[in-house]
């Protein structure tokens, strides 16, 4: 009953916060523990992720694959500082993802933080949900710059 329970919060906070993957997600989840689908979740958790990030790789990708981007447009990646700019800040930005990704396996409870955060930050600081792992990324490097500073 307290799965349930939390996963019913869960989809609370993310309507709440306009995080529908949270929502989505959490609202999956209970329609397989109601339908006691619970053998499932095993493969879920072991290959969701991935899937995940299948699809969300192929999202981006998709650019390429139908020529609306043309190698003429990438080539001022590294000739130009913009370019040169969006290249790192998209590798930092995955490098971050990475580590939140650890993080969320080490400790699957901070999902609540982070979802409550974002909708402290989308209330008050009128921000952008983008996802948990970029905020358990952000999470990650704070907790490090924590650690290092009490030593």
């Amino acid at each position: 009953m307290a799965g349930e329970i939390m996963l019913i919060i869960l989809i609370i906070i993310g309507l709440l916060g306009r995080s529908h993957i949270i929502a989505t997600a959490a609202s999956i989840l209970l329609i397989l523990k109601l339908t006691s689908l619970e053998r499932f979740f095993p493969a879920v958790e072991r290959r969701g992720l991935e899937l995940g990030l299948l699809f969300l790789t192929m999202a981006v990708l998709v650019p390429f694959a139908n020529g609306k981007i043309t190698w003429k447009e990438v080539s001022p990646l590294f000739t130009t500082f913009m370019g040169l700019a969006a290249f790192f800040g998209g590798a930092v930005a995955t490098y971050m993802n990475g580590k939140g990704l650890d993080l969320l396996k080490m400790d699957p409870q901070l999902i609540v933080g982070l979802v409550i955060g974002s909708i402290f930050g989308i209330i008050f600081l009128r921000g952008i949900p983008v996802g948990p792992l970029m905020a358990a990324g952000i999470t990650a490097l704070i907790i490090k710059v924590y650690q290092l500073l009490v030593r």
